[in-house]
């Protein structure tokens, strides 16, 4: 398999959303200290500050839309229907989703369902070029 345009784009996907846990984290450890941050959730700890409680809600849609994404771009390129639209399709949804999650974790609720349904969009834009390469 060779290494196209729509595979390096899903290298930096992943790269991004294996990176995403990093903020919340240290936030969480400032907040707690580093043995209670590594422990079991104890009710008597304070609780992560609400940027950091949003960037692990958006880490973990990330991930979730990581799950339909990442095949598409593998079987796209496995069957060889990579094209231009295919390849900016992986583009806006790397960029959708950067944006997704800094938005998400600044608390912008608009600008975060727009970056959502954008990257959605290039997901289905993945899929339906599939479709229309089947058959």
């Amino acid at each position: 398999m060779q290494i196209t345009s729509e595979i390096h784009l899903l290298l930096l996907v992943i790269l991004a959303t294996i990176m995403m846990w990093i903020p919340y984290t240290v936030a969480r450890i400032l907040t707690r200290g580093l043995i209670p941050a590594l422990s079991y959730p104890n009710p008597s700890y304070p609780p992560d500050p609400a940027w950091a409680e949003r960037a692990r809600r958006a880490h973990a849609n990330a991930i979730e839309n990581l799950a339909p994404f990442a095949p598409l771009v593998l079987i796209t390129t496995m069957i060889g229907a990579s094209t231009p639209t295919t390849a900016l399709a992986a583009q806006v949804y790397l960029a959708a989703r950067l944006v997704h999650y800094v938005v998400y974790a600044a608390g912008i609720p608009v600008i975060r369902t727009l970056a959502f349904v954008t990257g959605w969009g290039a997901t289905l834009v993945l899929a339906l070029t599939l479709l229309g390469h089947a058959g």
